[in-house]
């Protein structure tokens, strides 16, 4: 397995005949990216193949998530993407809106509201607005694409002809979600006072690092995946 680990680092290793025990091994930040897909860890003795078809997941989609959320450098191929399954890249997008809104955020939540108590009212005041400021821009951000794109994408599926809207238009306006957070990050990091409790103020940073980096995930499927799959759907619809 060492030597299995190494080499992750320079090839693109998951395959579909690959147990999913061994996928998850490989990179254990793949639990909640399989949460999302509906493929449960109980089938993790399986082939990844054969963990899809229990599952009902286009494996070809799955495999297409997992490597670029793994590989900061990996772009699919015209080959790869075409195989992909844009339904269930959609559940994917949409599962992971839940997550964010229903799990992460109200977490975040919870905790600030711990950490804040020794906190003078206009220290609290000030947390909170930029807390309340990254939960609204979250909820216009995946609302536009709960309400807009997710929506076109399944019009062009069915065949419809959506004229007044391109995926292009979402990627033109595909805005960064991680500097707000940025923000929150730094007043949490360097501006409570000494009172506060320090293991509670790990937890919270922790959360936001993790949630940062899934967020940068989130977008680089969204650009590497489902962007260039609904123009190749976009193209052949005008042909």
């Amino acid at each position: 397995m060492t030597t299995l680990k190494k080499t992750i680092q320079r090839d693109v290793l998951f395959s579909e005949q690959m147990r999913l025990a061994d996928l998850i091994d490989l990179n254990y930040h793949l639990l909640p990216i399989l949460s999302r897909l509906g493929v449960s860890v109980s089938l993790s003795d399986h082939t990844v193949a054969d963990a899809c078809a229990k599952s009902d997941v286009d494996v070809a989609t799955l495999l297409l998530v997992c490597n670029v959320y793994t590989f900061d450098d990996y772009v699919p191929s015209g080959a790869a993407l075409s195989e992909g399954n844009p339904t269930d890249i959609i559940k994917y997008l949409h599962n992971s809106h839940s997550y964010y809104l229903e799990d992460a955020v109200i977490a975040m939540q919870e905790d600030i509201c711990k950490l804040l108590e020794p906190c003078g009212e206009k220290q609290q005041a000030v947390i909170w607005k930029f807390f309340n400021d990254y939960k609204a821009e979250l909820d216009n951000h995946f609302g536009y694409e709960e309400k807009v794109v997710f929506p076109y994408v399944a019009s062009l599926l069915r065949g419809e002809d959506r004229k007044g809207f391109s995926i292009a238009q979402f990627e033109d306006n595909h805005s960064n979600i991680s500097e707000a957070l940025n923000d929150l990050k730094n007043i949490i990091m360097k501006y409570l006072p000494a009172e506060c409790s320090d293991a509670l103020r790990n937890r919270l940073l922790i959360a936001i690092y993790r949630l940062d980096i899934d967020l940068v995930k989130h977008t680089r499927i969204e650009d590497n995946i489902l962007v260039p799959i609904v123009t190749r759907i976009e193209e052949n619809g005008r042909q």
